[in-house]
């Protein structure tokens, strides 16, 4: 490839800047494309038993390579960072959790701990 050539896939078009300088957000249809794309992506590294795709980044590659570049082109690349370490702090929140479960750790009665925001706020 040239140094000055188009690339070959298709990239959705940058951001838009609104009139105070700020980019939009992205709208439904990007946002479900790009949650299509992280549901795949991550599916193919299940399937390769692969969590943390940052820690091991060229098994990820080597396996999930297509899916990673789908998960690039559809997310803004904030989002690819955010759900890649998300997904690796969920698996150790299942485990913490599975670990007190098998030690025999009860849920604190209501009241006791830090307070819980009410849904919907």
């Amino acid at each position: 490839m040239n140094l000055f050539s188009t690339p070959s896939t298709t990239s959705p078009p940058p951001p838009k800047a609104s009139p105070d300088g700020a980019f939009e957000a992205p709208n439904r249809t990007a946002r479900s494309a790009c949650w299509t794309a992280r549901d795949s992506f991550f599916a193919c590294l299940d399937a390769h038993g692969i969590v943390d795709s940052i820690t091991h980044k060229e098994e990820a590659e080597r396996c999930c390579g297509a899916e990673e570049k789908g998960l690039r082109r559809d997310c803004a690349s904030s989002w690819v960072t955010y759900f890649k370490q998300r997904r690796v702090m969920e698996f150790k929140r299942k485990q913490t959790l599975e670990k007190l479960a098998a030690e025999g750790a009860r849920p604190m009665p209501e009241g006791i701990g830090p307070p819980r925001l009410a849904e919907g706020k």
